[in-house]
């Protein structure tokens, strides 16, 4: 499991959604003339994305937490939020995962930015309801 599917994880965030595969069609005796084929129906969503209200679940755990946590600006006070490794190797592993380039892999600071960014991106691309001045 990688360091983002933890994330999902910790939020609630099932990122496989299981569909139904459609039942396979009976096989048929075999006949002089060829019967004809009817075509499948279109298979109904089964585990549609439910929306996570990510705000509200941090919001929960920051008053919850003896620390003053600002997870909304810090992507190490989300991490630390979550109950997950928010060391510098911990923030690498997981920009290199979420394809952070190179010019900010050295740089702790703008890797930071960058990775509080692009991990409520991809946080409501996985069905969070994260606010659009958050994603800005």
């Amino acid at each position: 499991m990688g360091f983002f599917s933890t994330i999902l994880d910790k939020l609630g965030i099932s990122k496989a959604q299981a569909a139904t595969p459609p039942a396979a069609a009976p096989a048929a005796a075999p006949a002089a003339a060829p019967a004809p084929v009817a075509s499948a129906p279109a298979p109904a969503v089964v585990n549609p994305i439910a929306m996570v209200d990510v705000v509200a679940l941090l919001e929960q755990k920051a008053k919850a937490n003896p620390q003053k946590l600002n997870w909304r600006t810090s992507i190490v006070d989300l991490l630390k939020l979550l109950d997950m490794d928010s060391s510098l190797q911990a923030r690498k592993e997981l920009a290199k995962e979420l394809y952070c380039p190179d010019e900010f892999m050295n740089d702790s600071a703008k890797m930071n930015v960058w990775l509080h960014k692009n991990v409520l991106g991809h946080i409501a691309a996985n069905g969070g309801n994260v606010p659009k001045e958050l994603l800005d």
